[in-house]
């Protein structure tokens, strides 16, 4: 069908618009990223408003160094609006901007610390380029790291009555309860800018100094974000300092032979074990607040894709995407990420994977190290 001439626009003008060439428009329309839905009155395929619309979020997100199977997942979330993707681009960018500024300022200081004769450390030099963790994988965190329910219930569950609630090292708010009045506490620059629109207010923070007086609160929360912290037994104080009651969910490296537990450290990713190696065991993390420890299974389905989360998926950490939302991999670094990587594919090719854990396909949960520590 002839759509409006006018308010259509055809591949050729688009690509010069967007300053791309025909041929990555004509990749996009291939895959199914970005499709022209119109006809010219000659018959020429062409873009609508609406694709336009969708081709600009895809734009943005491409020069932000997202993958396209990221874009992808980004675009399609029907949870996320127009408004939505361009506060969250416009956040990355800033986020990006300020970044650059403070590299330019570091290069700065070098070059008057040379004019002067003083020569910077390997340590300084180094830190020009450094960033926090979260700044690196934070990015990929709306492609894979989304609210799993069954984990979300226990947490809210052990919340109890309280109505207001801190959660700390918030991230993009994944877990915050929606019928609570929540405060968050995050450091992160780009998980900030990723917080969507209506989310609950958000201070610039760390862990370890919050900003808030003496029992502010019914409760604090920290979901899978401990082992980020500088110290996390301070964190936790702090918590307990702030909150009378205090939730949170994290991970056991501590029980004899606990890398065993899960395949992937067990058979492809031993770095894993020297990655937990200065973690606080169990004992020390509960004792800090007087908590008692639960166990918390790990669903075969899981919609939030932390490291342990596609247990009975395998496949899913040959994909790229999903491993970047994951802080573990970073950590390791590419050689021990490339060699995991590789040996999983063959053996998943071969059927060895499959051999080898035969018995997780019978499972609907597994016990993997997650924690609940509650006050």
């Amino acid at each position: 069908m002839v759509g409006d001439v006018e308010a259509h626009l055809t591949v050729g003008r688009v690509a010069e618009l967007a300053d791309v060439t025909v041929r990555t428009l004509h990749h996009y329309d291939e895959i199914g990223l970005v499709q022209p839905s119109a006809r010219t009155a000659a018959g020429y395929r062409a873009y609508t408003p609406g694709d336009v619309e969708r081709l600009r979020e895809v734009l943005g997100y491409r020069r932000l160094g997202f993958g396209l199977r990221e874009i992808a997942d980004l675009v399609d979330d029907p949870a996320t609006d127009a408004v939505a993707h361009l506060r969250r681009l416009r956040g990355l960018l800033l986020a990006e901007r300020d970044h650059a500024a403070a590299m330019v300022a570091a290069i700065d200081r070098e070059l008057e610390a040379r004019a002067m004769g003083i020569r910077t450390t390997p340590e300084e030099q180094l830190n020009m380029f450094g960033a926090q963790l979260y700044e690196k994988i934070g990015s990929a965190y709306p492609a894979t790291r989304r609210t799993e329910p069954r984990i979300a219930a226990r947490i809210w569950d052990a919340l109890g009555d309280a109505r207001t609630v801190l959660n700390v090292g918030a991230g993009t708010g994944s877990y915050e309860p929606a019928d609570r009045e929540v405060t968050a506490v995050e450091p992160s620059a780009v998980m900030r800018a990723q917080r969507p629109p209506g989310a609950a207010p958000c201070v610039a923070a760390g862990a370890e100094s919050l900003p808030f007086e003496d029992q502010s609160f019914d409760a604090a929360m920290a979901v899978s974000t401990l082992h980020h912290w500088p110290d996390p037994v301070a964190g936790l104080r702090e918590m307990r300092r702030v909150a009378r009651r205090v939730v949170v969910l994290t991970y056991d490296a501590s029980e004899p032979g606990w890398p065993q537990r899960f395949w992937l450290s067990r058979d492809y990713l031993p770095e894993f074990a020297e990655v937990m190696a200065d973690w606080p065991s169990l004992a020390d993390l509960a004792r800090a607040i007087d908590a008692r420890a639960e166990p918390v299974l790990v669903p075969w389905d899981c919609a939030d894709g932390f490291f342990e989360a596609y247990w009975r998926r395998p496949e899913a950490y040959l994909e790229d995407h999903v491993r970047r939302a994951m802080s573990v991999w970073t950590r390791v670094g590419p050689e021990a990420e490339h060699r995991a990587v590789a040996a999983l594919r063959t053996d998943l090719t071969s059927g060895r994977w499959a051999e080898r854990n035969r018995d997780l396909v019978a499972l609907d949960a597994a016990e993997l190290g997650l924690r609940l520590l509650v006050v």
